[in-house]
């Protein structure tokens, strides 16, 4: 144990010495798929994949995406409407002093920017002051700092018709980025939150966690929940071609609404991630440390330890489509106190040898991504990834509880129908019985109790249609349907929806060989049809009121498991993501 921490130790040590021979870097813009969708929707109307950085590997550089922007107003034959300006305007607002370094040579464009003030040539010294640009509350900027500081804060009050509770939740923070002499970039944000949620979110993840956060307190008499939200990580490149990222946060893979591969479901973890662009190829190593939630696990009220190494191969195929490769291994050793095996931190080795060859039964999983532009109007996307399968099961129809796999096939549509501004994405989903699941339940695919990939878990199919509508500069209209089939458990069962219980623990199907007969939905049936609609009015850069309304039906022959509720909300937040909730 203290060879593999020293070893550990110097490996890191190594990192931290490069930062004095770092390139030029930048922060990350936080996950939020409002705004994800603007950068999305720009590159399907431009036509051609980015440069700075491949859309199914999240966050984004902010530099990056300036760099679009600036690529766009460089190239003049974009069709762009006045809401396409607008975000143009906005992006580069909120990444400002990216904007000053890459701006637009074309002169009616530049005069447009130049208007917010992003080009005027700084003061001699250092310039402190508040709201000196609109995305900041307070900054300081200049060839040896960069700073960026922002008050955060949510607050909604509404109704949930399944309990009639009024509902309430305010969360109030900070959050840091900036430079370091252009070399070394970090991020923090922090924010203390109490409320009362819906009751099927309040329900949703395990005890003593809330979904997409860590450790979560209830009140049993008042049924309010408080909890903390806290990331933060360095970043810089040692060399041009190699980004390298450490601290807590969230890690995706993939361009749909649902990441099957890695998704910002479950809450933050620890991470070492490098990123090496060479051309048309970016290769992501990622090393985390994470939590196993199962009480079994724990020891002096310190949860238990699980470990995953992951590497994703994105490639752009033409400057129209782009293919990934996923490969990830979920381990622990000695469950409270083990170390990260060393073996899994070779870059470019295949996970599944590593397995056989120190003889461990690790959780390994298998992927590809696939992303195609079309026509400057469209962008079709999929994932698919394997668990586990014996191949003389997977295609002659026994159904075995090995044919352990995920598919998702999407699409989004700008512009839908000539109608400007609106933007309709339809996805399809569908994970089998048992996938993401191992017999030792320390090594699911899961963190803190929560989903690393679906939040759903598996053994379901489910349907996600979106409408995204932006009539004027300040208003957006925002359509979700969901509709999922998944199959729960009774007590004491296990047909393959909660991928925190063993696959060794599986539910005999009545009528069929031991292991074999499994199928999507069995076990309990629920039907899950959810239409949300949501009314955002943006009264100032990153300041918007939410109006929501959510029908949400759950159908089941099990009253346990049948939930019906209307849930209406209003809400003013600045600087916060909108919590989609949809599961």
């Amino acid at each position: 144990m203290n060879q593999r921490f020293t070893e550990l130790s110097r490996f890191l040590l190594i990192l931290l010495i490069s930062v004095s021979y770092a390139q030029a870097q930048s922060s990350f813009i936080p996950l939020n798929d409002d705004y994800y969708h603007l950068i999305d929707r720009l590159e399907i109307k431009r036509g051609k994949l980015s440069e700075g950085f491949h859309s199914a590997v999240k966050p984004f550089e902010r530099k990056a995406v300036v760099a679009l922007t600036d690529s766009i107003l460089k190239e003049g034959d974009v069709a762009l409407t006045s809401r396409d300006w607008e975000t143009i305007d906005y992006l580069r607002e909120d990444s400002w002093e990216w904007a000053q370094k890459m701006a637009s040579t074309d002169s009616a464009h530049y005069n447009r920017l130049a208007r917010l003030g992003w080009f005027k040539s700084p003061p001699a010294g250092q310039k402190r002051k508040f709201w000196e640009h609109a995305a900041d509350l307070y900054s300081i900027h200049n060839k040896d700092f960069d700073l960026h500081f922002n008050f955060v804060t949510t607050n909604f009050v509404g109704k949930d018709s399944q309990t009639s509770k009024s509902l309430w939740f305010t969360g109030r923070g900070v959050e840091l980025r900036g430079m370091i002499g252009d070399k070394l970039g970090f991020y923090t944000f922090v924010a203390d939150n109490q409320g009362l949620f819906p009751k099927y979110a309040m329900d949703f993840a395990p005890q003593y966690t809330f979904p997409g956060e860590g450790l979560a307190k209830t009140s049993a008499s008042k049924g309010t929940i408080d909890f903390l939200t806290a990331r933060g990580y360095v970043t810089f490149k040692p060399i041009k071609q190699i980004n390298v990222k450490f601290g807590h946060d969230h890690n995706v893979f993939g361009s749909g609404f649902r990441s099957l591969i890695l998704s910002d479901n479950s809450s933050p973890y620890l991470f070492l991630r490098l990123d090496t662009q060479l051309g048309r190829f970016k290769y992501t190593n990622l090393w985390t440390s994470m939590l196993n939630n199962d009480e079994r696990a724990w020891n002096n009220g310190l949860r238990g330890k699980k470990f995953a190494a992951v590497h994703h191969l994105s490639v752009n195929l033409t400057d129209k489509i782009n293919i990934g490769i996923f490969e990830a291994e979920v381990f622990n050793r000695d469950s409270v106190g083990g170390g990260y095996d060393l073996n899994y931190l070779n870059p470019i080795i295949f996970y599944r040898y590593v397995e056989s060859y120190i003889g461990s039964e690790d959780n390994a999983l298998l992927g590809l991504d696939f992303r195609w532009l079309v026509g400057k109007k469209a962008s079709l996307y999929s994932q698919f990834v394997l668990d586990e399968f014996l191949t003389k099961y997977l295609f002659n129809g026994s159904k075995s509880w090995t044919n352990k796999y995920s598919l998702q096939v999407g699409g989004k549509y700008v512009d839908a129908f000539g109608i400007p501004d609106l933007d309709i994405q339809a996805e399809y989903n569908l994970v089998r019985p048992y996938t993401y699941s191992h017999k030792d339940g320390g090594r699911n695919y899961a963190h803190y109790g929560q989903s690393l990939a679906h939040p759903l878990g598996a053994n379901f199919r489910e349907f996600i249609g979106i409408i995204r509508y932006k009539p004027t500069s300040r208003l957006s209209l925002y359509g979700t349907l969901m509709l999922a089939n998944k199959g729960r458990d009774p007590h004491n069962q296990n047909f393959g929806g909660d991928i925190s219980k063993s696959y060794e623990d599986r539910t005999q199907i009545p009528g069929y060989e031991k292991g074999f007969g499994n199928r999507i939905g069995q076990g309990i049936t629920t039907k899950n049809v959810s239409t949300d609609l949501r009314l955002s009015y943006a009264l100032a850069h990153n300041l918007f009121v939410d109006g929501r309304y959510l029908i949400r039906n759950l159908k089941s022959d099990n009253a346990d498991f049948a939930q019906k509720s209307n849930v209406f909300s209003i809400a003013i937040r600045y600087n916060m993501t909108y919590r989609q909730q949809a599961f």
